[in-house]
């Protein structure tokens, strides 16, 4: 097939489709090979193919049929071809920045909750022994008011008032500490 010439050109400007597929199927191969050569991706280079001519044929009136239609059409390629490189570029780089800020998050929140840990280990620590005994009876193990009682033959009362207290004193420490980790 002849050079796509003036005329085909102009029709295609006027909307004839006909024209616009004899244009396509002439700058179809070499506008691939063009494209491939940017992308280096087969099913890109296709894409991105379809997608000019597409926009071509929506922006046909602004062809200007005594100009160099070729320069104009590989000048479009590697422009989308740019563009596809910079969304590309920039979805890779905010999957990084996501990536660095799980991370972050998660060593963070792991730090925290050592801690957290460490701190709740030290308060209890500093409990005397009966109230250590009553808190891990009850924390730990489960038990009730009434079964801690038995165990330790104390009354329940007694249970109930030396777990409050254990627990006073573990929030005091806890705001203690974490006011001073700040």
């Amino acid at each position: 097939m002849a050079h796509p010439d003036e005329n085909l050109l102009r029709k295609v400007t006027e909307g004839d489709e006909a024209a616009f597929a004899k244009l396509y199927n002439y700058y179809k191969t070499p506008a691939l090979r063009f494209a491939n050569s940017l992308l280096k991706d087969t099913e890109e280079a296709e894409n991105l193919v379809q997608d000019v001519f597409l926009k071509i044929w929506m922006r046909r009136e602004q062809i200007k049929p005594d100009y160099n239609f070729n320069s104009y059409l590989f000048t479009c390629l590697r422009n989308m071809a740019f563009d596809y490189f910079k969304k590309l570029e920039k979805s890779e780089l905010l999957r990084t920045q996501y990536m660095e800020a799980m991370m972050l998050v998660s060593d963070e929140e792991r730090e925290e909750k050592e801690l957290r840990i460490n701190l709740v280990q030290q308060a209890v620590e500093s409990l005397s022994v009966k109230r250590k005994q009553i808190l891990k009876l009850n924390i730990e193990e489960g038990k009730s008011y009434q079964e801690i009682a038995e165990f330790l033959r104390i009354s329940k009362n007694t249970v109930k008032n030396q777990l409050v207290k254990a627990k006073q004193v573990l929030r005091e420490q806890m705001e203690v500490a974490a006011a001073s980790s700040y």
